[in-house]
This record gives C-alpha cells, structure tokens and sequence, in this order.
C-alpha cells in the first residue's frame, strides 16, 4: 500500500496528468539510475524520463560545470542573443559531432521541446519547397501541438487537437503490412502518378526507431530505400531523432548505421543531457531560408542547458566508449528478453540499441507487467497503439549489474502476469 500524501495532486492537478497514476508515490531524489521515494523506497529506472536522461540523474560530470555557471552569474535566460555559453556549445556540436560525421548542417534553436523541433522542421520544409503535404507513417509519434500531431498517427492523441489536422499523407512503416510486402511500392506508385491525389509532399518525416509507437524498428535498407527515393523526386527527408538521437540506439545519430544524411534532422529529450529543456533542428545549409524573428521562442536560449549540453558532448561523444559500450549493454538486453520471450506463448520482443520492447498478444498484459514491476522497484512504461509493449529505456550509464538487476524484475513480472516456466534473466 502505498501511503504517499496525494492528496493535492489529486484535488488540484488537471485529470490530464498520466504517468503519475500508474507510479502512486512521491519522488524526492534521484542519482545515476535510481529514484527514491518519500517512503524510502529505491527504484530502478527503465524509463529515464522518456529518454531525457540518457546519461542518468544528477549526473557528477554535468552537475559540476551547471553548478559553477550558476554560482558564476552565467546568463540564464538568452532568447537568441549570442552568448558565451551557445558559442562553447555550436563550437562543440560543430567539432565534436557534425565534421567528424561529414554534416555541413545548420543549427536553429527552436522552443525547449521535440514538439517545437518538430513544428519549426514543418514550417521550414513547407516554406523551402513552397509545398504543403507532409508524408508521416503509420504508428508515428511526433509530438501533442497542432503540426506534430497531424503527422502523428495514434488515433486517441489526434482527437485531442479538436479540429482537423490537415496537410499530411501517410504510409506504412517498415514492416507494417507484414512480410513479403514491396517496400515503398505503393508510395512510389502514387508519388509518380499525377492523377493519384497525391500531391508531391514538401517532406517525408520519419523516426528510425518509433518508440511511442510500440519500439517499430526500421531496417536499415528501408531507410536508405527512402532516403534514395526522397532524393530522386526533390523531397526532403526529416528524421526525428528526438528520443532515439543521442546515442539511444548506439551512434550519437539513430540515421548514422543507414549511412544517410537527412535534410532535417530534430533533436531534444538529452541533447542537455541533465533533463534541462533544450532542442535543436539541423538542416543542410541551402535549406536556411528564415527571415529574422521568423521562428522563434521565449524560452529558446535556455544558456543553463547548453552548459550542460557542451560538457556531455565533450565528455561522451569525443570517441565511441559510449556507444560500443551501449552496444554491449544493448545486446545484453536482447539475449535476456530472447530468452525470457521463448518461454511464454504470445510474448516477443524487438528493439534496437537500448531501446526494446516486450510485446504482447493479450495488450491487457503489459499493463499488469508495468504495475508489478513498479511494486518491486522498477519503473517501466507501456507503449503501442494498444499499450501492448512493455517499452525499456535504461539510462546509457547503468552498470551491467544495475542492468541485469532491472531485467531481472522485469522477467518476475512476466512471469507472474503470464504464468509457467520463468525465464532465467
């Protein structure tokens, strides 16, 4: 039972509030891969606040420099004023990330949030291209505002927007139709047929692995298929990596193990890397068509987040010991959730990086998974057009110990929500 003081939560707070329900108790502090209650219970986080905290809580490495800046009467708030802090952070993004990497983007600060990223990637690919449509898949997850959510494609999240959300076509995702289906036939089709009803889009926008949308893994021929075909009819090519960018699946760039070079590119969630708001659009030089003011925020110039962006970057992006070690950490997620699959009727699993999911044929089932596993001290979240996916985001710097213990409580759970022979985790 849980004995928490709610109360106030629940009077005054809007019904709108969502993950708070399923996780009945009040945090107070959090270190690396762990949360703590006001109970004095530990839990291990499998969430790592919807990816925005990829390299853990209140991390030393980030939290010192932040703590000097402020103690140092560094700029806080700085619209789009040049600064100190963003000139150490583009400097950084440019040397440490882009020419390694051979991306001559450009680099716009929109709003704090993927969603802002999302609509300022919108409007520029319309304004360029003097288009309207913009084709978005199946199962997508782009954001809650207007733009985002008309090329988003979670039937309960669009009715809340209230009025139409027009301006979008869409497409199956890879694997969609099932196996045996043409990759991007139909698409191919009605692009090239004038009486299709189909107008040429102004872009194509596309996550490389679809979190929210159920942990939907795109092959990396899928997406060289559709960056080649973007290319050939002179549509632009928009990867949201704002949950599976930084280094969630292994490279800083989800696109980098497809050997493509998006148009636009949107990031936000651990771009600060200590959960500070902050997002990014990337775009290809010729693609910089904004007049002044044009697309802009309040809250834009958050300079405490570049602080602590430009010391993750620094820090864990100088060569690749992160990314071969989520690599690692990745694969030991797969062998474990393999196993633990083969020994349940109805249950598989997917993912990619430090992204994966258990997915299950009754979707009820997950749930009770995600509500065990909190009563034992891991939070997990659910995802899927059904919440049918039990969805693992562990911070990238979890210990392997830290790890295999969290897997370990969530194959118990399994277990106990579907019965018979317990995987070995």
């Amino acid at each position: 039972m849980i004995n928490s003081n709610t109360t106030v939560f629940e009077s005054l707070e809007s019904n709108v509030r969502g993950y708070c329900r399923g996780w009945p108790t009040v945090f107070t502090t959090a270190k690396g891969s762990w949360l703590h209650d006001e109970e004095g219970k530990d839990y291990l986080d499998f969430f790592a606040g919807a990816g925005s905290l990829n390299y853990g809580h209140n991390n030393d490495v980030l939290k010192q420099p932040l703590l000097d800046y402020i103690a140092g009467d560094g700029i806080t708030h700085g619209l789009d004023m040049s600064t100190a802090a963003k000139r150490d952070l583009l400097t950084t993004l440019r040397d440490t990330l882009l020419t390694p990497r051979g991306l001559e983007y450009k680099v716009q600060f929109p709003g704090p949030t993927g969603a802002n990223a999302v609509e300022a990637a919108l409007k520029l690919a319309r304004k360029v291209t003097g288009r309207q449509t913009i084709v978005s898949f199946t199962n997508a997850f782009h954001g809650m505002t207007l733009g985002a959510l008309s090329v988003t494609g979670n039937a309960t999240k669009r009715a809340g927007a209230g009025v139409p959300l027009a301006h979008t076509a869409r497409m199956p995702y890879d694997g969609y139709l099932g196996a045996g289906a043409t990759d991007f036939q139909w698409m191919e089709k009605v692009l090239d047929d004038s009486s299709s009803g189909v107008d040429r889009p102004a872009a194509v926008i596309v996550e490389t692995v679809q979190g929210e949308g159920g942990v939907n893994v795109a092959r990396a021929e899928w997406l060289r298929h559709l960056a080649d075909l973007c290319a050939s009819r002179e549509i632009l090519l928009i990867v949201d990596d704002v949950q599976m960018g930084c280094g969630r699946t292994g490279p800083f760039f989800s696109f980098e193990a497809a050997g493509i070079k998006p148009d636009i590119v949107t990031l936000s969630k651990s771009i600060s890397g200590y959960g500070l708001p902050m997002a990014l659009v990337l775009f290809k030089p010729e693609l910089d068509e904004w007049s002044p003011g044009e697309h802009n925020g309040t809250f834009r110039g958050n300079n405490p987040a570049f602080v602590t962006a430009t010391t993750a970057l620094r820090h864990y992006w100088s060569d690749d010991a992160l990314a071969v070690a989520t690599q690692k950490k990745g694969d030991q997620i797969a062998r474990t959730l393999g196993e633990l699959a083969g020994h349940f009727s109805g249950v598989t699993t997917r993912g990619r990086g430090m992204v994966h999911g258990v997915v299950f044929d009754d979707a009820s089932q997950a749930g009770k998974v995600c509500q065990i596993a909190f009563e034992r001290g891991l939070l997990v979240e659910t995802s899927g057009s059904t919440d049918e996916v039990v969805k693992l985001l562990p911070p990238l710097t979890i210990t392997e110990q830290e790890l295999d213990q969290g897997l370990r409580i969530l194959a118990d759970a399994v277990e106990s929500v579907c019965g018979g022979m317990g995987a070995n985790a």
